[in-house]
């Protein structure tokens, strides 16, 4: 009798798990065997030679030792970045500290070490005529941070291993400044390796998300986790630049409040002195509070908290905001050009300015090049939805034709039928909008856009309804590769109108927690606009990665905490 579809996908399901759990038991032996081989080199290394305990004092009296820094003198030691070693300098002497990469000792005479600093690596030779020095360089774990005091010389053949390929130190003075412990809880290079050379050879070892969270510390220690954060950084920067050099000045709001400030249930509540206080889940109401200060440009970079029990690849509990708002004087369209402008100013900035990271980041994690234009395309929320209706299920078919599985066969068709029958004014989930991404990257070859018009009963109670048709208002999301990276609007400025506004919504929104904020449009205001940038996102969609956690020091989510 033949079994039913229900029991072989059962079926498949439960060989698919017992191969998951096989190869992850081997996985584990195999990093345990590794770990034992290197712990068992390291003590053998380590019987060879009893290193001195140095300071800065005593620095000079010696070639090789454990020199603890405890700031108990200055030298005069001439220093240099790894990245600044260049054939120019061959034939000087100087020093450079950083992590022992890798060391491949060869007999009694030589040993090859990789020194690591940030990105950048360079080999250091270390040869039999200093002595002892061989086996003391060779005993180091890896991941110690080291100093080394060498000639730069050039070798014959490029050293393709290191990102300095041109030049090598030839080592005369080696110091360990710290010790790593020999069993490292994951080894760089299976954190460092790309999804190719996964898929090429089942045998490597693959770090999954949690041991990496979990040792966050050592991951980011990847060449492209270094990078990341670096353009991580250089977003804020350009973010900040491009702001100050048109008139914004930056803010910063209080992120303890004393009430849950939008309405919403997703806050964080924390004693404060015996009473409540709640964790900021934007500066929005602030931002509008400093604009009727007459500071009439403001921006903010701070931390954003949002108690939302979300999983998916894009949210997290904390993160940080790109938060601008500024007057206009006809038109909110004024404040949308400037958001445009503001993206195009960074995306120029990573472009031009920071190669060097993007290629580093691209030989782990292989992305295209955004493709953006200033002005950017713009599309009313109409305009969108007949896009999606028109172009949408011709994709999700092909999608379906090719599927096998009969539960996502089943989806597909589900979704086909959703999606030609969106309405203008429905509300539009996660995935329809990557699928309206994609349409738009076919059709226009862009991946930066703007949808301007957002139904008004998805929008916060102070969103100004479209003057032609209140079923839509003056709001808008910002779009990198078919995900939401910004939501912006006019904000009403009409105290009269902000109560009426509120009253109507669905469960009516009660201001008297928040009446200084109403307050605050009494006195004379302004008309104004703004919106709200996730740094993390913007990070995660330029450079085309998977999961939000890449871009993000130490990711907080329902289940992380720590570290």
């Amino acid at each position: 009798m033949e079994s039913s579809p229900e029991a072989l996908a059962e079926k498949r399901k439960a060989d698919k798990l017992r191969k998951q759990e096989e190869k992850a038991k081997k996985e584990q032996e195999k990093a345990a065997r590794q770990a034992q081989r290197e712990a068992a080199q390291t003590a053998k290394l380590s019987q060879v030679i009893s290193a001195p305990e140095l300071t800065t004092c005593d620095l000079h009296d010696h070639k090789w030792g454990n020199l603890f820094i405890q700031s108990n003198a200055r030298t005069s030691r001439a220093w240099c970045r790894a990245c600044d070693l260049v054939p120019q300098l061959k034939g000087e002497k100087l020093w450079i500290r950083g992590r022992l990469a890798t060391s491949r000792k060869q007999g009694k005479t030589l040993c090859f070490v990789q020194l690591r600093q940030s990105m950048y690596t360079v080999q250091a030779v270390v040869s039999a005529k200093e002595g002892e020095l061989v086996a003391f360089a060779a005993a180091i774990p890896r991941e110690s941070v080291i100093d080394v005091y060498g000639e730069v010389s050039v070798p014959e053949t490029p050293i393709a291993s290191c990102t300095q390929q041109l030049v090598e130190l030839q080592v005369e003075q080696l110091f360990c400044i710290s010790r790593s412990t020999p069993e490292l809880p994951l080894q760089l290079e299976d954190a460092a390796r790309t999804d190719e050379e996964l898929l090429a050879d089942p045998e490597l070892t693959r770090v999954n998300q949690d041991v990496r969270l979990n040792n966050r510390v050592i991951d980011l220690r990847t060449p492209a986790n270094q990078a990341i954060f670096r353009l991580q950084s250089a977003v804020c920067e350009l973010f900040r630049g491009f702001l100050s050099s048109q008139g914004f000045t930056e803010i910063h709001s209080p992120k303890l409040v004393g009430t849950a400030s939008e309405g919403g249930a997703d806050v964080f509540r924390v004693e404060y002195f015996g009473g409540a206080a709640y964790l900021a889940q934007s500066p929005q109401l602030y931002k509008q509070m400093a604009l009727m200060a007459d500071l009439d440009r403001v921006f903010e970079v701070g931390p954003v908290f949002r108690a939302e029990n979300s999983y998916t690849h894009r949210h997290m509990t904390e993160f940080t905001g790109l938060d601008m708002e500024m007057t206009f004087l006809e038109h909110y369209s004024e404040v949308l050009d400037m958001l445009d402008r503001t993206f195009n100013a960074v995306f120029d900035g990573l472009n031009q300015r920071f190669r060097t990271e993007l290629d580093i980041v691209r030989t782990q994690h292989p992305f295209e090049d955004l493709r953006y234009k200033c002005p950017c395309l713009r599309f009313t929320y109409s305009e969108a939805m007949a896009l999606l209706r028109t172009h949408g299920p011709t994709k999700l078919a092909e999608e379906l034709a090719a599927a096998t599985d009969l539960a996502l066969r089943a989806k597909l068709q589900e979704r086909i039928d959703s999606v030609r029958v969106h309405a203008d004014d429905e509300d539009i989930g996660t995935e329809d909008e990557k699928l309206l991404g994609s349409i738009v990257a076919d059709k226009y070859e862009q991946d930066f856009y703007i949808i301007d018009k957002f139904p008004a009963s998805v929008r916060p109670f102070y969103t100004m309804p479209d003057p032609l048709n209140p079923t839509f208002s003056n709001s808008y999301d910002i779009f990198i590769r078919g995900e939401e990276v910004t939501s912006g609007a006019q904000r009403i400025h009409d105290p009269d109108m902000l109560l009426k506004q509120a009253a109507a919504k669905d469960p009516p929104v009660d201001l008297t927690p928040i009446q200084a904020y109403v307050d605050s449009f009494k006195y004379g205001a302004f008309p104004h606009a703004g919106g709200g940038v996730g740094l993390e996102r913007v990070v995660m969609l330029f450079l085309g990665l998977p999961n939000i956690r890449k871009t993000s020091l130490f990711p907080r989510d329902p289940k992380r905490l720590s570290p």
